[in-house]
């Protein structure tokens, strides 16, 4: 199957070009099926998307990206955004055409499968283990500070006024966000259906962002245990808000995605990593039950070992994907 043209990742246009994948995927109208070898290898793809998940910290769109299959997520992200504008042109079958089906399936497979093995563990990781795992998260959120910061390009910066404005812009996300997670929290029990519909159209976003990661935003607003408690315990009530909280996502975030990122890619990457800087304060390891700081308790050998486990899972995946990055460029 020939693939699409591949975007840049460090690019700043690289989001909304897209729109210019369109002409050559109308000429390639996906019309071979499968092959067997490549289903497995999507649906390997997918199990490693859905683990990464449902740890905070890991972003699912990172492993797209390393795995060699982003631009055709955000392809075909895009194109089924388009599909109510094209079916009103009358264009419906060949917007259909445009979506890259034959990955998404069997991506999708292995996401949902994974996700449903992995999140009995983690959830009770999470709430047995709250100390350290706050540890494991604070670290892997500390290192992908430096991931949206690496998607800047420097000549971006030499634009008139963009570094001081990129770096006002990440002071005030970060500090925004450290006051705002400083407010009194707790993991919400029984979460009402407009929080787990928001929550979800916000998650899922961070999917197709390379290090952001859609598990971390459920952390921050106290959904994470409850979410994976609900995909474990098979909530399908809890499930399905969340699965129609996730397509408008898609469908509302996505367009607005691609217009930060086409036309303000250096502050959306400033701003995004201010506000991971900013959520630090939320995955202090040591919190009362309110989310009050606390001081370092006896245990800080543990939680310092898993500090600097999350730092080395996030900064393997970061190195990974800057490595792929440097090798699509070079192509």
């Amino acid at each position: 199957m020939t693939r699409p043209a591949v975007i840049c990742v460090n690019e700043p246009m690289e989001y909304g070009s897209v729109r210019v994948l369109f002409s050559a995927m109308d000429t390639n109208e996906q019309t071979k099926s499968p092959k067997v070898p490549e289903t497995a290898t999507n649906l390997l793809r997918g199990g490693l998307i859905g683990i990464a998940e449902t740890v905070p910290g890991v972003s699912g769109g990172t492993v797209a990206l390393v795995t060699g299959i982003y631009e055709r997520l955000i392809f075909s992200a895009y194109a089924i955004v388009r599909l109510p504008k094209m079916a009103m042109e009358g264009n419906f079958k060949r917007g259909l055409k445009r979506v890259d089906w034959k990955l998404l399936f069997p991506l999708g497979i292995g996401m949902v499968a994974m996700v449903f093995i992995v999140a009995g563990y983690m959830e009770s990781f999470v709430t047995n283990h709250p100390t350290l795992s706050n540890g494991l998260f604070f670290g892997m959120i500390l290192i992908s500070v430096i991931v949206p910061l690496q998607e800047i390009r420097p000549s971006s910066l030499e634009e008139p006024g963009m570094r001081t404005k990129a770096i006002i812009l990440f002071v005030v996300f970060a500090i925004g966000l450290f006051l705002i997670t400083s407010l009194p929290s707790a993991t919400l029990v029984d979460p009402p259906w407009y929080i787990i519909f928001g929550a979800a159209a916000i998650a899922i976003s961070a999917l197709l962002l390379p290090g952001m990661s859609g598990s971390f935003f459920l952390l921050l607003m106290g959904l994470y245990a409850p979410t994976l408690a609900a995909v474990d315990n098979l909530d399908f009530g809890y499930i399905g808000i969340f699965i129609l909280g996730a397509i408008t996502g898609v469908i509302v975030i996505v367009r607005v995605l691609e217009r930060l990122l086409t036309k303000h890619h250096t502050l959306t990457m400033a701003a995004a990593a201010g506000l991971l800087l900013g959520s630090l304060r939320a995955l202090w390891p040591w919190q009362t039950e309110d989310g009050g700081l606390m001081g370092i308790g006896d245990d800080w050998f543990a939680v310092l070992g898993m500090v600097i486990l999350g730092i080395v899972i996030v900064g393997g995946v970061a190195l990974l994907q800057r490595r792929f990055s440097a090798g699509a460029s070079a192509r």
